[in-house]
């Protein structure tokens, strides 16, 4: 395993290589697709991409928790949390490349 983690540098990288956009084209199409996905889900919607998955928010409800150390039950707020489930495409991808 690499362990490498994919930035932003690199997507623009990936996309000059493979389109032949300038470097400056390449960055700013990155930062603007990111861009559109975070706003979408900023405003409440989910992002499904086809062939890799999708961006779900789910709303959690408050509940009691427990500080593991102390055994204290503290109260923990309703939030909404951003859940990625991945296509069917990517887990087969990503489990020929385990192998």
């Amino acid at each position: 395993m690499s362990g490498k983690t994919v930035t932003r540098a690199d997507l623009a990288d990936a996309v000059h290589q493979k389109i032949g956009l300038s470097r400056q084209e390449s960055s700013d199409l990155v930062q603007s697709v990111l861009g559109m996905i975070s706003d979408s889900l900023a405003a409440g919607d989910s992002v499904k991409l086809s062939s890799f998955g999708s961006f779900v928010l789910r709303d959690k409800n408050g509940r009691i928790g427990r500080n593991p150390k102390t055994g204290e039950e503290v109260p923990i707020e309703p939030r909404r949390v951003l859940t990625f489930k991945p296509s069917q495409v990517l887990k087969e991808k990503v489990d020929a490349g385990h192998s």
